[in-house]
């Protein structure tokens, strides 16, 4: 089977991922690739390192979480050796909220740090929150900067790769949440538009949908993994 190269939500650390990398199982190869705490990256620098993490001698397929989605959906779209289908989760690509765009011009001070935790649990997990992701969130927080965090949002406020994901020509799985309450619909609706070829599977979710329901992800992630390793899937584009 193909190997799973997995770019993290905003947090960067990849440490969110055990759970859904347990339910799915130790045949498939994993790779987390993790973000520079402490450093402030944009966009390209953080898509030019997770390019460096890829594998060279082997097929994969990239997963990109959330903030990561405009990064996998660039690489993706240079063609690299190797890759094998595209797996978006709870992701974008351009600003979800373009009616925030307003703040990039404050991102460099925005208290991203001083967020009441309960509130962030919240947002991010809904009626799905348990002590346990709410401690794994908070440690995964606790080592990242402010200065990284605060980049992160000034990079999501000002993306757009959407002419970007046209020239994607690997097989494309989307997972939306439908009870995301940081990425809209629209964001889906608009990578259907864009690729037509995506599959969109809706799972009664969160925004943190690998970590509020891992099992139900797994299996839909590893079908997929399953189906590009033999090539099921029909050809995408025009290629």
């Amino acid at each position: 089977m193909v190997a799973l190269v997995l770019l993290p939500g905003m947090d960067g650390t990849g440490q969110l991922f055990d759970d859904f990398l347990e339910a799915l199982g130790p045949e498939v190869q994993a790779i987390v690739v993790s973000y520079p705490p402490d450093q402030v990256l944009d966009y390209a620098q953080l898509e030019a390192f997770a390019r460096s993490r890829l594998p060279s001698e082997q097929p994969f397929v990239l997963l990109g979480e959330s903030f990561s989605g405009p990064i996998v959906v660039s690489i993706a779209a240079s063609a690299p050796s190797g890759l094998r289908g595209l797996v978006l989760c709870c992701s974008f690509v351009k600003n979800p909220r373009p009616a925030l765009g307003w703040l990039r011009a404050l991102s460099g001070v925005l208290p991203v740090g001083a967020i009441p935790t309960g509130l962030l649990s919240r947002t991010l997990l809904g009626r799905f929150s348990t002590p346990s992701i709410h401690r794994a969130l908070l440690q995964a927080l606790a080592g990242v900067s402010s200065r990284a965090l605060r980049a992160r949002v000034r990079a999501v406020l000002g993306v757009n790769v959407a002419s970007l994901l046209s020239r994607v020509r690997v097989p494309v799985l989307c997972l939306r949440a439908t009870e995301d309450r940081v990425v809209p619909a629209a964001a889906s609706r608009m990578v259907s538009r864009l690729l037509p070829e995506a599959r969109v599977v809706e799972l009664a979710a969160p925004h943190f949908l690998l970590q509020a329901v891992p099992a139900e992800a797994a299996l839909h992630v590893g079908a997929f993994l399953r189906e590009v390793s033999v090539g099921l899937f029909p050809p995408v584009g025009d290629s």
